[in-house]
Protein backbone atom coordinates (compact mmCIF):
# COMPACT_ATOMS: atom_id res chain seq x y z
CA UNK A 1 0.00 0.00 0.00
CA UNK A 2 2.55 2.55 0.97
CA UNK A 3 4.40 1.77 -2.80
CA UNK A 4 1.07 2.36 -4.13
CA UNK A 5 0.95 6.05 -3.23
CA UNK A 6 4.58 6.26 -3.97
CA UNK A 7 6.98 6.07 -1.08
CA UNK A 8 9.49 3.46 -0.39
CA UNK A 9 9.30 1.73 2.47
CA UNK A 10 12.44 -0.40 4.27
CA UNK A 11 10.94 -3.43 6.03
CA UNK A 12 13.50 -4.81 8.60
CA UNK A 13 14.14 -6.17 11.60
CA UNK A 14 17.59 -5.52 12.15
CA UNK A 15 18.18 -2.28 14.90
CA UNK A 16 20.61 -0.77 12.89
CA UNK A 17 18.60 0.45 9.57
CA UNK A 18 15.59 1.10 12.59
CA UNK A 19 17.99 3.29 14.40
CA UNK A 20 18.21 5.49 11.17
CA UNK A 21 15.00 5.51 10.40
CA UNK A 22 12.98 8.97 10.08
CA UNK A 23 9.47 6.44 10.37
CA UNK A 24 8.42 3.83 11.81
CA UNK A 25 5.67 1.30 11.14
CA UNK A 26 5.02 -1.08 13.75
CA UNK A 27 2.71 -3.99 12.47
CA UNK A 28 1.60 -6.93 14.48
CA UNK A 29 -0.03 -10.35 13.60
CA UNK A 30 -1.25 -12.79 16.31
CA UNK A 31 -0.98 -12.77 20.05
CA UNK A 32 0.25 -10.10 22.47
CA UNK A 33 2.89 -11.79 23.97
CA UNK A 34 4.05 -13.62 20.79
CA UNK A 35 4.45 -10.20 19.06
CA UNK A 36 6.61 -8.46 22.14
CA UNK A 37 8.38 -11.70 22.06
CA UNK A 38 9.42 -11.23 18.92
CA UNK A 39 10.17 -7.82 19.72
CA UNK A 40 12.23 -8.84 22.78
CA UNK A 41 14.25 -11.96 21.15
CA UNK A 42 15.15 -9.62 17.81
CA UNK A 43 16.86 -7.52 20.61
CA UNK A 44 14.26 -4.25 19.21
CA UNK A 45 12.96 -2.91 22.25
CA UNK A 46 16.14 -0.58 23.16
CA UNK A 47 16.19 0.52 20.11
CA UNK A 48 12.48 1.41 19.55
CA UNK A 49 12.37 2.92 23.20
CA UNK A 50 15.60 5.41 22.11
CA UNK A 51 13.92 6.51 18.53
CA UNK A 52 10.48 6.84 19.97
CA UNK A 53 10.96 8.09 23.36
CA UNK A 54 13.84 10.07 23.03
CA UNK A 55 14.34 10.65 19.40
CA UNK A 56 10.37 11.33 19.26
CA UNK A 57 10.37 9.40 15.86
CA UNK A 58 7.49 9.18 14.82
CA UNK A 59 5.38 5.63 14.44
CA UNK A 60 2.65 3.99 13.75
CA UNK A 61 1.29 1.23 15.41
CA UNK A 62 -0.92 -1.58 13.38
CA UNK A 63 -3.70 -4.12 14.85
CA UNK A 64 -1.35 -5.91 17.54
CA UNK A 65 1.42 -3.21 17.01
CA UNK A 66 -0.45 -0.64 18.59
CA UNK A 67 -1.66 -3.00 21.66
CA UNK A 68 1.67 -3.45 22.37
CA UNK A 69 1.66 0.08 23.03
CA UNK A 70 -0.02 -0.38 26.20
CA UNK A 71 1.69 -1.60 29.40
CA UNK A 72 0.14 -4.76 29.22
CA UNK A 73 -2.50 -7.49 27.59
CA UNK A 74 -4.98 -10.11 29.14
CA UNK A 75 -4.03 -12.12 26.12
CA UNK A 76 -0.79 -12.82 27.86
CA UNK A 77 1.94 -12.13 30.97
CA UNK A 78 4.57 -10.09 29.05
CA UNK A 79 4.30 -6.19 29.46
CA UNK A 80 4.04 -4.29 26.79
CA UNK A 81 5.94 -1.19 25.48
CA UNK A 82 4.01 1.00 28.38
CA UNK A 83 3.79 3.98 25.83
CA UNK A 84 0.37 4.47 26.25
CA UNK A 85 -1.18 3.71 29.43
CA UNK A 86 -3.93 1.02 30.06
CA UNK A 87 -4.11 -2.17 28.72
CA UNK A 88 -5.26 -4.38 25.86
CA UNK A 89 -8.60 -6.11 26.86
CA UNK A 90 -10.39 -8.87 24.63
CA UNK A 91 -13.99 -8.03 23.98
CA UNK A 92 -17.02 -8.67 26.34
CA UNK A 93 -20.08 -8.92 23.72
CA UNK A 94 -23.45 -9.97 23.70
CA UNK A 95 -23.06 -13.66 22.43
CA UNK A 96 -24.83 -12.09 18.80
CA UNK A 97 -21.57 -10.60 18.12
CA UNK A 98 -18.84 -12.80 16.35
CA UNK A 99 -15.63 -12.26 17.99
CA UNK A 100 -13.29 -11.94 16.21
CA UNK A 101 -14.42 -8.57 15.37
CA UNK A 102 -14.30 -9.07 11.44
CA UNK A 103 -15.31 -6.75 8.48
CA UNK A 104 -15.35 -3.08 7.26
CA UNK A 105 -16.72 -0.43 9.88
CA UNK A 106 -16.94 3.17 10.50
CA UNK A 107 -14.58 5.41 12.66
CA UNK A 108 -15.47 8.34 14.76
CA UNK A 109 -12.68 11.03 15.68
CA UNK A 110 -12.59 12.12 19.16
CA UNK A 111 -10.04 15.02 18.75
CA UNK A 112 -8.31 16.69 15.54
CA UNK A 113 -4.95 15.10 14.60
CA UNK A 114 -2.71 15.59 11.32
CA UNK A 115 -3.42 11.59 10.91
CA UNK A 116 -6.90 12.95 9.81
CA UNK A 117 -6.11 15.53 7.62
CA UNK A 118 -7.85 15.37 4.19
CA UNK A 119 -9.77 11.97 5.03
CA UNK A 120 -13.01 11.35 2.84
CA UNK A 121 -16.42 11.39 4.70
CA UNK A 122 -17.37 8.68 6.29
CA UNK A 123 -14.23 6.84 6.57
CA UNK A 124 -14.70 2.90 7.16
CA UNK A 125 -11.70 0.13 7.53
CA UNK A 126 -11.14 -3.25 7.92
CA UNK A 127 -10.74 -4.64 11.36
CA UNK A 128 -9.74 -8.24 12.76
CA UNK A 129 -9.26 -8.39 15.63
CA UNK A 130 -10.22 -9.99 19.76
CA UNK A 131 -8.89 -7.53 21.50
CA UNK A 132 -8.95 -3.37 21.89
CA UNK A 133 -7.12 -0.85 23.56
CA UNK A 134 -8.28 0.73 26.73
CA UNK A 135 -6.35 3.74 27.65
CA UNK A 136 -6.40 5.13 31.09
CA UNK A 137 -6.00 8.55 30.06
CA UNK A 138 -8.47 9.83 27.83
CA UNK A 139 -6.90 12.35 26.41
CA UNK A 140 -4.97 9.61 23.99
CA UNK A 141 -7.90 8.60 22.16
CA UNK A 142 -7.80 9.10 18.32
CA UNK A 143 -11.26 7.03 17.24
CA UNK A 144 -13.45 4.99 18.30
CA UNK A 145 -15.51 2.64 16.52
CA UNK A 146 -18.72 0.51 17.47
CA UNK A 147 -18.83 -2.77 17.90
CA UNK A 148 -21.29 -4.02 20.25
CA UNK A 149 -20.31 -1.13 22.43
CA UNK A 150 -17.97 1.70 21.89
CA UNK A 151 -14.21 0.67 21.75
CA UNK A 152 -10.91 2.42 21.11
CA UNK A 153 -9.84 2.29 17.25
CA UNK A 154 -7.13 4.63 17.15
CA UNK A 155 -4.72 6.62 20.08
CA UNK A 156 -3.06 9.23 18.92
CA UNK A 157 0.94 10.78 21.79
CA UNK A 158 2.68 12.71 20.74
CA UNK A 159 4.65 11.56 18.15
CA UNK A 160 3.27 7.63 19.26
CA UNK A 161 0.41 6.46 16.88
CA UNK A 162 -1.59 3.47 16.25
CA UNK A 163 -4.51 2.17 14.76
CA UNK A 164 -6.28 -1.21 15.64
CA UNK A 165 -7.70 -1.79 11.94
CA UNK A 166 -5.57 -2.57 8.74
CA UNK A 167 -5.09 0.41 6.86
CA UNK A 168 -3.43 -1.69 4.60
CA UNK A 169 -6.60 -3.40 3.41
CA UNK A 170 -8.52 -0.45 3.35
CA UNK A 171 -8.35 1.03 0.02
CA UNK A 172 -8.44 4.63 -0.35
CA UNK A 173 -9.36 5.32 3.29
CA UNK A 174 -5.75 3.09 4.04
CA UNK A 175 -3.76 4.76 1.47
CA UNK A 176 -5.10 8.55 3.06
CA UNK A 177 -4.15 7.41 6.10
CA UNK A 178 0.01 6.50 5.09
CA UNK A 179 -0.20 9.34 3.58
CA UNK A 180 -0.64 11.57 6.07
CA UNK A 181 1.37 9.47 8.37
CA UNK A 182 4.15 10.02 6.36
CA UNK A 183 3.68 13.56 4.84
CA UNK A 184 2.70 14.78 8.15
CA UNK A 185 4.47 13.65 11.12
Amino acid sequence: MIKKIGFIPEVTGDPSIISKANKLILCGIGAYDNAMQSLIDKKLVDVLHEKVLIQKTPILGICVGMQLFTERGEEGVLNGLSWIKGETKRFQLDSSLRIPHMGWNYVTPVKESKLWENMYPNPKFYFVHSYHVVPTDKKDILLTTSYGTDFVSSVEKDNIIGVQFHPEKSHKYGMMLFKNFIENY
